[in-house]
C-alpha cells in the first residue's frame, strides 16, 4: 500500500477521536503523581536495573534504546492515557511521514527539500534509502573532513610560517555554533591535549578580543561556518578575524590561506570571498542548520575528540535512527517522549519546558536543545496554510540541575506555573578525581530527590507532623504550615546515560531530534523552515540599505 504524502497531511489533530478522547480524560481530572507513584510501588526498580517494576503502567514508561534509558515513571498519565496517545499517533501517520523522511521524500513543504539529516550517520547501512550515490557523496565528504581534523591534530597542518597549529576559532551562529560547542564540552574529558577549540558566535566585538587576545596568530586557525555562505553575524567575525591576522604579520591571502577554512552548503560563495576549494568543507541544503551537526559542521568536534570519536558519534545517533524506525510504537523511546510532551503542552495545558541536566559537561545541552525545539517547532501555521489552533511548540528553556536548584527550582515547586522537566543523568563517574566518587554520589543523590519531590509533593498532614516533631510550638505550626506545603503532582522523565561517550551523546542528540518530527508531525506543522527568523535578517539588511543610502547618516 502507497503510504499518503506526508507533506499534504495537515489535518488539525483535534478532527481526530483519539484527540478527543484525551480531552475528555484531562478534563475528568488524573490521579495525583504520588497515587501513582504509590500504586507502581516506585521505591527502587530503577530503569535498567535487576529488579522490575510491579505494575503494567510503570513497565511501559520505562524503555531502553541505543544504551539509553528512559525513566518516566514520574508522567502524570495513566494506561489510559497512554493508549489514547498512541491512537492519536497513528492517527496523524507519523509511522508513513518518518518512512518518508527515511527515503528522502521533500517533507520540507516550504522549501521543497528534503529532510537527511539522519544519512549523515548512516554510512554502513547496506542499501540506504537515500541511494548509494548519495551515500557515497556523504562518506566522501566525511573522509574528507575527517582527515583535515587529524592533520590539525597531529601537526601536519601548518600555519604560512611553517608552526603547527595550537588552537581553532569557530566562527559561527545558530546551528554553527550551538551543536559543535556543546558537543565539545560534553566530550572535553577525549579532547586533544595538542590543540584548542574555541567558539564566537556573537558580533559584539568584545565576544572576539576575549578569545583573540590569548592566541598566537602564527598558530591559529579560524573555521568559518554558514550554510549560505551570507550570515551577517559571522562575517562581521570573518573580517575582523582576517584583519587581525593581518595585523599580526600574515597579510597577503596567500600567507592567510593556511589559517582560514570555511564550511558551507555554498562553496562557490566561499571562493568568492577567498577561501580556498581544498580548505573549504560542504554540505546539502536538505541538512537543516540545527541538524548539522553530523555533517562538516561538527569539524571543531572532530579537531577535539579525533575521527574515531567523531564517528563514533555518528555512530550513536544511527543506533537512535535505527531504533525509532523499527521499534513498535509502545517500546519507541522518541515517540512516548513526544507522546508525554504532547499531553503535557495540549491537555495539561504547560507553556514550557525544562531541561535539567546533572552532569556539568552537559552544560550547553539546554541551549541547543532549545533551537532545534523552538524553531522547529515554534510555529503557528499548518502545512496547508491554515492558522493553527491549539498549542504548538512549548517554551523550552533550564540548566544544570545542580545550579538550578539554587535558582529558579523554587518556582517548579511552589510557583504558579506547571513546568514538566527532563531530567538527564550519568550512572558511572570518569572524572580522574581521588574524591569524585563521593561527587557523583552528591550529584545522583540530588536529581533522584528533585525528581520525587516534584512528583509527590508536601501534603498538609505531613507536614504538619514534621513541624510538631521537631518541637516546634503550635502557634508557629499553624502560621509556617501553609508555607511549608506544596502540592507536587509536576511531571517529568528522567533520561540515563550509562556513561558520557560519542555513542551515549550521539544518541541522545538523535532523541531529541526524532521527538521533534514526532511532535511536529501530530501537531501538523513545518519544523524545518524558519521564516520567523529570516524576516528579522531581511528587516536588518534593509535598515542597513537605508543607512547607507540615506543622505544623513544616524551619527
Amino acid at each position: 500500500m502507497t503510504s499518503p504524502n506526508p507533506y499534504n497531511h495537515s489535518s488539525p489533530p483535534t478532527r481526530h477521536r483519539s484527540w478527543q478522547r484525551l480531552e475528555a480524560l484531562a478534563a475528568q481530572g488524573q490521579p495525583h503523581l504520588r497515587d501513582l507513584l504509590l500504586a507502581d510501588d516506585a521505591v527502587g526498580a530503577e530503569c535498567g536495573s535487576q529488579s522490575h517494576p510491579s505494575t503494567l503502567r510503570a513497565q511501559r514508561l520505562q524503555l531502553m534504546a541505543a544504551g539509553l534509558c528512559l525513566d518516566a515513571r514520574h508522567q502524570a498519565v495513566t494506561l489510559e492515557v497512554l493508549d489514547a496517545l498512541l491512537e492519536l499517533a497513528s492517527d496523524c501517520q507519523i509511522g508513513p511521514q518518518a518512512q518518508a523522511m527515511y527515503r528522502g521524500e521533500p517533507i520540507n513543504a516550504t522549501e521543497g527539500r528534503a529532510v537527511l539529516h539522519p544519512a549523515l550517520r548512516g554510512g554502513a547501512m547496506q542499501a540506504p534509502p537515500w541511494g548509494a550515490d548519495q551515500a557515497q557523496c556523504i562518506e566522501a565528504e566525511l573522509h574528507r573532513f575527517l582527515s583535515a581534523a587529524e592533520r590539525i591534530r597531529n601537526g601536519l597542518w601548518v600555519g604560512h610560517e611553517g608552526q603547527r597549529i595550537t588552537d581553532v576559532v569557530n566562527l559561527g551562529i545558530g546551528g554553527s555554533d550551538l551543536g559543535p560547542r556543546m558537543a565539545v564540552a560534553a566530550l572535553e574529558h577525549l579532547a586533544s591535549a595538542q590543540v584548542r577549540v574555541h567558539f564566537v558566535s556573537n558580533p559584539d566585538a568584545w565576544a572576539l578580543h576575549r578569545v583573540l587576545r590569548t592566541l598566537d596568530a602564527a598558530r591559529t586557525v579560524f573555521i568559518v561556518q554558514s550554510k549560505t555562505f551570507s550570515t551577517q553575524e559571522t562575517l562581521t567575525l570573518a573580517a575582523s578575524a582576517r584583519r587581525w591576522l593581518h595585523e599580526h604579520g600574515l597579510q597577503t591571502p596567500a600567507e592567510q590561506a593556511p589559517h582560514l577554512i570555511a564550511v558551507t552548503a555554498a562553496p562557490a560563495v566561499a571562493a568568492q570571498q577567498g577561501y580556498l576549494p581544498q580548505h573549504t568543507y560542504t554540505f546539502w541544503d536538505w541538512v537543516g542548520g540545527r541538524y548539522s551537526v553530523w555533517s562538516a559542521i561538527g569539524l571543531p568536534l572532530a579537531i577535539a575528540v579525533g575521527p574515531l570519536a567523531f564517528r563514533e558519534f555518528l555512530q550513536g545517533g544511527h543506533a537512535m535512527d535505527l531504533h525509532f524506525w523499527n521499534a513498535k510504537p509502545q517500546h519507541n523511546m522518541p515517540l512516548l517522549l513526544a507522546l508525554l510532551g504532547i499531553w503535557n503542552r495540549n491537555f495539561l495545558h504547560c507553556p514550557s519546558h525544562m531541561l535539567a541536566p546533572y552532569p556539568s559537561r552537559l552544560d550547553a545541552f539546554t541551549r541547543f536543545v532549545q533551537q532545534m525545539d523552538m524553531e522547529s517547532n515554534g510555529k503557528s501555521t499548518h502545512l496547508d496554510g491554515n492558522t493553527v489552533q491549539i498549542d504548538t511548540g512549548p517554551i523550552v528553556w533550564g540548566g544544570l540541575g545542580i545550579d538550578g536548584q539554587h535558582a529558579y527550582f523554587q518556582l517548579l515547586h511552589q510557583g504558579r506555573h506547571r513546568v514538566p522537566v527532563d531530567f538527564i543523568g550519568v550512572e558511572r563517574e570518569d572524572t580522574p578525581l581521588p574524591l569524585a566518587a563521593e561527587h557523583h554520589r552528591v550529584v545522583l543523590l540530588n536529581q533522584r530527590a528533585q525528581a520525587l519531590a516534584l512528583a509527590v509533593g508536601r501534603d498538609r498532614a505531613d507536614t504538619e507532623a514534621e513541624l510538631r516533631a521537631g518541637g516546634m510550638p503550635e502557634h508557629q505550626v499553624q502560621r509556617l504550615l501553609p508555607h511549608r506545603t506544596f502540592a507536587g503532582n509536576v511531571p517529568s522523565n528522567t533520561l540515563w546515560l550509562p556513561a558520557l561517550t560519542p555513542h551515549t551523546l550521539g544518541a541522545l542528540v538523535a532523541l531529541y531530534e526524532h521527538k521533534v518530527f514526532c511532535q511536529a508531525a501530530i501537531w501538523g506543522i513545518n519544523p524545518y523552515d524558519q521564516w520567523g527568523v529570516e524576516l528579522g535578517k531581511t528587516l536588518a539588511k534593509a535598515m542597513e540599505h537605508a543607512a547607507d543610502t540615506s543622505p544623513h547618516p544616524p551619527p
